[in-house]
């Protein structure tokens, strides 16, 4: 057998999770490498945040244009398709990896391209395109950060079908004339928003009640009033039983025996772990699983395994796998030089409590949703005595000037013991960029009469937050 090349510390995935490991783990001094299969990365640079949200972008300005008053007029036509998948391609980096290998070598991290695998306790084999094989040992970690899959059902003529996930929504090179959407959660709300937009006729299946469901209830309400204004037809309460592709169209039965005829179709029903091929077997672990971890991003049970990012489930986000790396970047480095881990404070360097309760969303639809912290129903299941306060966006002077009829909510869940902020979502144009002074009150604990002296500019969408304070006073 070759002899192993020795590194501190060993990354499966080159997405952006893996990439602030290696990044975290470098700056503290350790030599690390980092493995990757497919573009370095991953997912989000290529078939999901980024490529989604340059499709969405023309398509929430022109809605946005089309509500202000002198603008609305020279705004009716349709989108330019070549020009927004053209912008779209750029952001995707025309799907190759040079730029961000070129990040990789430059943090001093090496990169080994291939497929990654477990081979025993802080050992990586890595199988090339060309069949060679290296072997790489960690002294301190190996950090697992392979990020999911799409979770496609088991029906009938699903795979004959050729079904799109995720990746296909996001890179297609055409305007499919009638698409179907099954799935009602981030990625199907937003490919709805977006295709509709570029000319498809959509059909939006969701088995649940309504769209958003892990969301406060009047965001999917808002987001399917927009759809069908919009055009598309979003059916609640439905399930597919079966896909048949019959030449360029795709046949879909529903359980109530009607059926519905498309050019393609989307199943956005879920992400499963991409961790049935990286040897987790070889340490006692159940190859496919999600990977339990603390809040250092330690595997359960192990010394030196860390999972960061979608693998453990805790948050499927970008945003919060990068939080997760530099966590357990700083929790490697500590443990590597023997310093005790600030583990004892919540909010410290070596913890990611934030993936408990201070999680910030966006969904880039029209209206947008966005969300910090816990919603008013999981606030009360996790038994906290709350009390859920709204308004209207409509009735902020901000929003006005925003767009003519401007529609929107807003809602902060406040912990009545501790008067601090439990939760919060709004729900409207642009409310994207208000989240983040939510994830910070939420996140600082700040008592809600201290956030009675944090005045918001006038005249701002965010006067919203002094709409709400108002309301809670009474």
């Amino acid at each position: 057998m070759t002899e192993a090349i020795v590194y501190d510390v060993v990354v499966l995935g080159a997405g952006p999770v893996g990439e602030n490991v290696a990044d975290r783990a470098r700056a503290g001094g350790l030599s690390t490498a980092i493995v990757e299969s497919e573009l370095a990365g991953g997912e989000c640079s290529y078939w999901a945040c980024m490529p989604s949200k340059a499709l969405l972008r023309p398509v929430i300005a022109r809605a946005d244009a089309r509500r202000v008053p002198g603008l609305c007029h020279a705004v009716q036509g349709p989108l330019d398709t070549a020009a927004v998948l053209a912008h779209r391609d750029n952001y995707a980096s025309h799907w190759k990896d040079d730029g961000q290998a070129a990040w990789i070598a430059s943090i001093g991290a090496d990169l080994y391209r291939g497929h990654g695998r477990l081979a025993g306790p802080r050992t990586v084999t890595v199988t090339a395109a060309d069949g060679t094989v290296t072997t790489l040992s960690a002294r301190h970690a190996v950090a697992v950060c392979t990020g999911t899959r799409a979770a496609l059902p088991n029906l009938p003529g699903l795979a004959d079908a050729k079904p799109w996930t995720s990746r296909e929504a996001t890179s297609a090179d055409h305007v499919p004339a009638r698409l179907v959407v099954v799935g009602g959660g981030v990625v199907g709300t937003e490919m709805a928003t977006a295709w509709q937009a570029l000319g498809s006729q959509v059909t939006v299946l969701v088995r649940e009640k309504g769209l958003l469901s892990r969301m406060e209830p009047f965001a999917g309400e808002l987001v399917t009033d927009a759809l069908r204004e919009a055009g598309a037809d979003v059916r609640t309460s439905v399930s597919v039983t079966a896909v048949e592709r019959n030449g360029t169209t795709v046949s879909v039965t529903l359980d109530d025996g009607s059926t519905l005829e498309a050019d393609e179709i989307l199943f956005a029903t879920g992400r499963a772990p991409r961790t049935d091929d990286i040897g987790l077997e070889s340490v006692g672990l159940e190859p496919g699983s999600w990977l339990g971890v603390d809040d250092t991003l330690r595997v359960d049970g192990s010394e030196w395994l860390y999972a960061v990012g979608d693998v453990n489930r805790r948050a499927l986000l970008t945003h919060q796998g990068k939080y997760q790396a530099r966590t357990a970047g700083a929790a490697i480095t500590a443990r590597a030089a023997g310093v005790p881990l600030q583990a004892s404070d919540r909010w410290a360097a070596h913890v990611a409590t934030a993936d408990h309760g201070a999680v910030p969303q966006v969904v880039f639809t029209d209206p947008e949703a966005a969300s910090a912290g816990l919603t008013l129903a999981e606030a009360q299941t996790a038994g906290h005595r709350v009390r859920a306060v709204d308004y209207d966006l409509a009735n902020v002077a901000g929003s006005g000037l925003y767009a003519d009829g401007y529609t929107g909510r807003a809602r902060m869940v406040v912990d009545l013991d501790r008067e601090i902020l439990l939760g919060v979502t709004f729900v409207g144009p642009g409310v994207g960029e208000l989240i983040h002074a939510a994830t910070v009150a939420i996140a600082s604990e700040v008592p809600m009469d201290r956030l009675w002296h944090a005045v918001p500019a006038y005249p701002t969408v965010s006067e919203v937050w002094l709409r709400l304070l108002e309301t809670y006073r009474g």
